[in-house]
């Protein structure tokens, strides 16, 4: 299974088509299209406020791809990531599994983790996609939910997708739930630090507008505006200060949702509270909805991803995790002195 899961981060689908967190659309344009001609210097009149920081900040120029042997196959950046975050998921997991603080035998490990990645992750993750942000999308053409490229994968969704599989494994092979759980929440966050990084190489996903000056100019924001990705064009965007500086959000996410939510697990899981059951599933849920709710903040919402007023989908949904957080916390006697229950 192992062999199967490299081969898919290895095969490149077609231009436009890889297999992603792409989402349809950011938002209807800053600003009105250029005029046809360029001119000498035309459009450089726009000077002044946001556009004027484009020429000193740094500009997206990042190439996704890092082998390329034919049009439709190469190696890609995002897929190394993926492949980077579920081998580390196997080796923390192996590793407490040898030290006997996971029921799922070392030699299974593997097997378990690519179970959750091709059924939790990539289907829970689409489902969720589709269920959650592009339904009306689904109901006009139910063939939509084939089509990755239109939109990829909610985390969400692969969470929910995530944790049914472990429901599941557990009741097969007599494991403790709360057991699997704990280990994954461990785990997951620095998968899902490895994919905010992958975002950033593909120019995807940006920030909102800022004049900060660690922002960046996303070249792609042309094709989404103006419908093509011309180099000479796009330069001339550039140039003329066309283009929207941004918060690298990806960034911004692959720390806060990633690596620091990472550490504070590790941190969690060596203290008495940390080793009851449930415990670092419910701090799991609250710690990535806290950060998934502040890094929106920073991130450029997609067409309809607002639920209501400036609150976005993704604040809304991350807001039920902590209710879900909260309820584990409370079956399981978590907010209880540990001396006392």
């Amino acid at each position: 299974m192992v062999f199967h899961l490299i081969s898919m981060f290895f095969h490149a689908l077609e231009p436009g088509r890889r297999l992603s967190l792409n989402r349809k659309g950011h938002g209807e344009p800053l600003h009105p299209p250029p005029p046809k001609s360029f001119g000498p210097w035309k459009l450089i009149s726009k000077t002044e406020g946001l556009y004027s920081f484009c020429m000193t900040h740094y500009i997206h120029n990042i190439n996704p791809i890092i082998l390329q042997f034919s049009d439709k196959l190469a190696i890609r950046w995002y897929g190394i990531s993926y492949l980077l975050g579920f081998l580390a998921c196997i080796l923390l997991m192996r590793n407490w599994s040898k030290k006997g603080e996971f029921e799922v035998p070392e030699a299974e490990v593997s097997n378990f983790v690519v179970m959750l990645a091709l059924f939790g992750v990539f289907l829970g993750g689409r489902l969720g996609y589709v269920l959650l942000y592009g339904l009306d999308s689904f109901l006009e053409d139910p063939r939509y939910i084939y089509q990755v490229w239109e939109g990829g994968m909610a985390s969400h969704g692969g969470f929910i997708g995530v944790i049914l599989v472990i429901l599941w494994y557990a009741k097969k092979h007599h494991h403790s739930f709360w057991n699997l759980t704990d280990n994954m929440a461990c785990a997951t966050s620095l998968g899902l630090a490895f994919g905010r990084l992958a975002n950033f190489v593909n120019g995807e996903l940006w920030g909102r507008a800022t004049n900060v000056k660690w922002g960046v100019v996303f070249p792609q924001e042309a094709g989404l505006h103006y419908g093509q990705y011309d180099p000479a064009f796009i330069q001339k965007l550039v140039e003329a200060g066309e283009l929207t500086v941004r918060h690298p959000s990806q960034l911004y996410q692959a720390f806060g949702e990633g690596f620091l939510v990472f550490g504070l697990m590790l941190l969690l899981r060596h203290t008495p509270w940390g080793k009851r059951p449930g415990a670092l599933s419910a701090a799991y849920l609250a710690l990535y909805a806290l950060a998934r709710i502040s890094m929106e903040f920073f991130r450029e919402p997609d067409n309809g991803a607002f639920f209501i007023g400036w609150i976005t989908k993704g604040q809304f949904y991350s807001a039920l995790m902590i209710l879900g957080a909260v309820a584990i916390a409370w079956k399981k006697g978590l907010l209880k002195n540990p001396a006392a229950s």
